[in-house]
């Protein structure tokens, strides 16, 4: 007999984690980068922007500049004029200097291994820090970015209010130890199966396994 996955939520997340740890076994971090100050500035540049697009600007931005100490020797036309294809470089390239300057003052030069130093850095939200948590210092963290957000919606295993009620509810329902890698796998799996055009919740295989009977395309919130 085949399992009614719509009545529990529980069983919903333990499914997709199974799932996704069969199709995704290892999780390579998709930003370039070589130390955590280096992925730092890959992450706030990935906003808006796409991680290949991102890995496409850096060799350019750090074969120049790829420590704190050198960053600030470039001026911030300099820096916006590298990194002006990820989009958003006026702001990005002043919070890039910015936040370069006080990793020198503030923390001796080194990108600092806690949510509130790293959130306190302009151009630094709490995903931006969540990624750098987790990735560069490997620390629990879910940073739910729209792809996130969006695969759970259409898995019903949040409300869907916005990415700070989804990265609550994820973090309650799958063990801890699990976030830093299921958070790369959800990913990678949008990109691939589940993508926003291609199914709306209707036609890729956790999709259809979870809710079979679903006819109307899910409306992100």
């Amino acid at each position: 007999m085949s399992t009614d996955y719509t009545k529990s939520k529980k069983l919903r997340a333990d499914y997709v984690l199974n799932e996704l740890n069969k199709l995704y076994p290892t999780t390579p971090i998709p930003l370039d980068h070589k130390d955590s100050y280096t992925l730092l500035i890959a992450v706030l540049l990935s906003a808006q922007c796409t991680d290949e697009r991102v890995n496409q600007i850096t060799p350019s931005l750090f074969k120049k500049a790829d420590t704190p100490q050198k960053m600030i020797k470039l001026s911030v036309d300099t820096i916006r004029e590298i990194i002006k294809p990820c989009g958003l470089s006026p702001r990005k390239s002043k919070a890039i200097w910015e936040l370069s300057q006080i990793l020198i003052e503030k923390h001796n030069g080194e990108v600092p291994e806690s949510f509130e130093d790293l959130e306190e850095l302009p151009g630094v939200g709490h995903k931006t820090a969540s990624v750098v948590m987790s990735q560069a210092f490997g620390h629990p963290a879910f940073p739910v970015d729209t792809h996130i957000h969006r695969l759970a919606q259409n898995w019903k295993l949040t409300s869907g209010k916005n990415v700070e009620q989804t990265e609550k509810d994820l973090k309650r329902l799958f063990p801890m130890e699990s976030w830093n890698k299921l958070h790369l796998q959800i990913i990678f799996y949008g990109r691939e199966y589940c993508t926003a055009r291609g199914c709306k919740g209707l036609v890729c295989p956790i999709c259809t396994t979870l809710y079979p009977n679903r006819k109307k395309a899910i409306i992100k919130k």
